[in-house]
């Protein structure tokens, strides 16, 4: 067998379905006997930066890790962006890239790069594949890494030369990794101080991230939550893993959280942090972080991440689902509802209230949101891109299911959301999909409308238009003196002609009451649509807390005339 058929051959095996991919020089034996392989059915996506991103957006809706092929140099680099994306937001990836043979390796060799040393900080295993012998083994140790403990990117680069060799398939044997042993269990010692500290607090809170998303354990901590009456907030990656209606949601925390949830963080007594980094975004500066607190819980698969920020008084290295039930028991029967915390909690929410003004004379971006999600019903995947957008989508994001927001939490990539939207379409094709991007994050990838055309699917396109980079002219308006500096994107494309070049149908508008009719026009829409709402240029988001500051400094909206 070839190298390049073991490759196809392992990617069957390990139940591969799909691959995001763009052929070149250095990968054209893979791409020679793909189609020998029917099962494995092959995207040719616009940019590779784009299939890294439909991978991510594959594996973030599907569950299952995403496989994307890229050919050497150029093509190899042009994925570091999606693979850092998916580090970042633990993310199972597979990358297979093609390298020059293995004798012109180091040598300069047309179209050669340092792969493995290029990608070392954004992924979280990598190999350079030298001998057709090490194939079976690499691939198999690759998904086995990729999806287990903390998920996350794996590159594998193979030899032009290795790809073209034959050799016996010999299918790999028992996984031995040294170095390399997920903790699959959790400390029962340890989940009991946890559920014990929280049960006795005046004044808990939970705060729940990714892990929670990632391990399926939203129905613990829903039981959690209510056997202890905690309440319970999200970071960004987290929004979904508890209901945004439930009474005890505090909805989103960090610093562009909402006002009740900061509240609530910064008067806690017991802080429980499951599932998540404890990253700036939600600490905001740590000198003032959470300053009640007498007892930090923080729970992680990724032991590394134990006091990197915080330190906590108790640690629980474990999977959230895994931690989470073993706490469930040593709660004890709720003796009290907590009346006076939750109270105090329902006050500071009828104080700090989402909103956003109303009549103004231009298009707000929540009215826009605010309609496509009644009409989302719990039901529909919304890709989110970065910047104001993303804060708007997830701010006013209401459902009570989980798995079905996706944007880019710790990297920020503008640009994600169309191929990551495709990717969720791919993995999910029978669950509606939304994407929801600013014009400047949209014209990044904007190539990949060519994907969704040519496969005919049925993503609904979103664009908020403001006609500048919405997120820095608020940070330059509120932090640098007001200095508008290259911020102006007047010289985007026309949205409409550039979705009739691509023979999409799309609708503009800049009316309240034009809003309903365009999505309604969109969800009717049998395949992919764009629709381009031009938004009020001096939108912001709100809350949030200044550069530099802490979380009890957040800034809310002021309240204007027809709010």
């Amino acid at each position: 067998m070839t190298g390049a058929d073991m490759v196809l051959e392992a990617l069957e095996r390990e139940g591969v379905e799909l691959i995001f991919g763009y052929p070149g020089g250095a990968n054209l034996p893979i791409y020679q006997h793909l189609p020998n392989h029917p099962k494995l059915k092959h995207i040719l996506v616009r940019h590779e930066q784009g299939a890294a991103h439909m991978a991510d957006g594959y594996a973030r809706a599907g569950g299952k890790p995403g496989v994307v092929f890229a050919t050497s140099g150029p093509g190899a680099l042009n994925l570091v962006t999606g693979l850092a994306t998916a580090y970042m937001d633990s993310v199972p990836m597979i990358a297979i890239t093609g390298q020059v043979a293995s004798t012109q390796v180091g040598r300069d060799a047309f179209q050669e790069t340092d792969v493995i040393g290029a990608t070392s900080s954004v992924t979280k295993h990598s190999y350079l594949v030298t001998h057709i012998s090490q194939l079976p083994r690499v691939i198999h140790e690759a998904f086995h890494i990729a999806t287990t403990g903390r998920p996350g990117p794996v590159l594998i680069d193979i030899c032009k030369d290795v790809q073209q060799a034959d050799a016996p398939n010999v299918l790999p044997g028992r996984l031995e990794i040294p170095g390399y042993k997920p903790n699959g269990h959790a400390d029962l010692e340890y989940a009991k101080a946890a559920a014990i500290a929280l049960a006795g607090a005046e004044r808990p809170v939970v705060l729940a991230g990714h892990g929670v998303l990632l391990s399926h354990a939203e129905a613990e901590l829903r039981e959690f939550a209510e056997r202890a009456a905690a309440p319970v907030g999200t970071t960004l990656l987290g929004i979904g893993a508890f209901p945004v209606n439930h009474p005890l949601s505090l909805h989103m925390t960090g610093f562009m959280g909402t006002g009740w949830n900061l509240k609530a963080v910064q008067n806690a007594d017991v802080l429980m942090m499951v599932g998540m980094r404890v990253d700036d975004r939600v600490t905001a500066r740590l000198a003032d972080f959470a300053p009640k607190v007498k007892t930090f819980i923080h729970i992680d698969i990724d032991g590394s991440e134990m006091g990197k920020n915080v330190r906590p008084q108790i640690e629980l290295v474990a999977d959230a689902k895994q931690a989470l039930t073993a706490m469930i028991p040593h709660l004890p029967e709720p003796e009290r509802t907590r009346g006076t915390w939750l109270a105090q909690i329902d006050a500071w929410r009828e104080e700090h209230p989402l909103r956003y003004t109303h009549s103004n004379g231009h298009l707000q971006p929540q009215d826009v949101l605010v309609d496509m999600y009644k009409r989302c019903r719990n039901q529909a995947i919304v890709v989110a891109d970065v910047g104001q957008n993303q804060i708007w989508a997830a701010l006013w994001w209401n459902y009570d299911r989980p798995g079905l927001f996706l944007n880019s939490g710790g990297s920020g990539t503008m640009g994600f959301a169309l191929p990551a939207a495709i990717g969720a379409k791919f993995a999910l094709p029978d669950v509606p999909v939304w994407c929801v991007a600013g014009e400047g994050g949209f014209v990044m990838t904007m190539q990949e409308l060519a994907t969704a055309v040519h496969e005919n699917l049925d993503v609904k396109i979103v664009i908020l238009n403001n006609y500048c980079l919405g997120m820095v002219r608020q940070f330059q308006d509120d932090y640098y003196e007001g200095v508008r500096s290259a911020i102006d994107l007047h010289g985007a494309p026309d949205f409409l002609k550039l979705a009739d070049a691509y023979g999409i149908p799309a609708w503009r508008s800049d009316r309240v009451d034009e809003v309903a009719g365009v999505l309604r026009s969109m969800q009717e829409h049998p395949g992919p649509c764009l629709a381009e709402f031009i938004i009020d240029p001096e939108a912001n988001v709100r809350p949030i807390v200044p550069l530099g500051a802490g979380l009890p400094d957040f800034v809310e909206e002021m309240i204007e005339e027809g709010f």
